[in-house]
This record gives C-alpha cells, sequence and structure tokens, in this order.
C-alpha cells in the first residue's frame, strides 16, 4: 500500500470561527494549533499546509486557572544590554489581548518556515466583529 501525500491541489481549506469568551488560554490554544496544522483532516501531512483558517473574536475575554493571572509574565529581548523586559498578565491584557492567544498558539506550533506560514492562518480580534463575514466562516464549539 502506497503512503499518502497531499497535494497544494488537493487541500480545501475552510474558515473557522472560535469564540474565546471565558475559555481557558492554554485549552484554547491547544485546540486551535491542530486546527491550523491540518491534523483534524484525513489528508494531513507533516510537510504540506493542510490546516484550515482559524478567526478568534472576543479575544479579551480568555481566563486563566489559579493564580497564573498574578503570575504569569511575557518577557522579550532585544540584544542589547539591558533590553530585557518583562510585562505581567494583566499588563498585557490591557494592552494587547490579541498577542496572548497569538503567543499562546505560536508556541504550539512547528518551529519551522512551514510553521510561521501556517500561523499566518489565525486571526485574532478584540470584540465581537471581524472583517472576515465575505469569507463564511463556520463557527465551532471548543
Amino acid at each position: 500500500m502506497k503512503s499518502f501525500l497531499a497535494k497544494k491541489e488537493e487541500i480545501q481549506q475552510k474558515w473557522l470561527l472560535v469564540d474565546a469568551e471565558g475559555a481557558i488560554l492554554g485549552r484554547l490554544a491547544a485546540k486551535i494549533a491542530p486546527i491550523l496544522m491540518g491534523k483534524h483532516k484525513p489528508i494531513y501531512t507533516p510537510s504540506v499546509d493542510t490546516g484550515d483558517f482559524v478567526i478568534v473574536i472576543n479575544a479579551e475575554k480568555i481566563k486563566l486557572t489559579g493564580r497564573k493571572t498574578e503570575a504569569k509574565e511575557y518577557q522579550s529581548y532585544s540584544f542589547y544590554p539591558g533590553g530585557h523586559k518583562y510585562v505581567s498578565f494583566n499588563d498585557m491584557m490591557a494592552r494587547n489581548p490579541k498577542k496572548i492567544i497569538e503567543l499562546a498558539v505560536k508556541r504550539m506550533m512547528p518551529k519551522t518556515a512551514l510553521g510561521e506560514r501556517m500561523l499566518k492562518k489565525l486571526k485574532i480580534y478584540r470584540g465581537q466583529t471581524h472583517k472576515h463575514v465575505a469569507q463564511m466562516p463556520e463557527k465551532i464549539e471548543l
């Protein structure tokens, strides 16, 4: 029996809509990442982008469990002396809640050029509205 490898022409990508209101960050990211990679499809091929587009709305209404809201920190480094910055979860949530979901999903994706292309299919919006109505996204419950 031959191995099946998906070809670019055979792939049909759908648009899926996810409401993040009341969702726990890690669990939400763990369900979005395989959809972006295409692991939920029978034609999944590791070297081909078979995943679907995902639109996340209500990014500002995600939750964390336990005391992580006080303890969790995001760090960045500018590669200059003294360029190490720490931002708490609450500050990041007030400033840019889209970045929180994006970082959580990014860290679950492959660390390759293909993983970066897959991550571009993730669209995150702060409120209830999004600008992808023309793509007719299907609402899914995660």
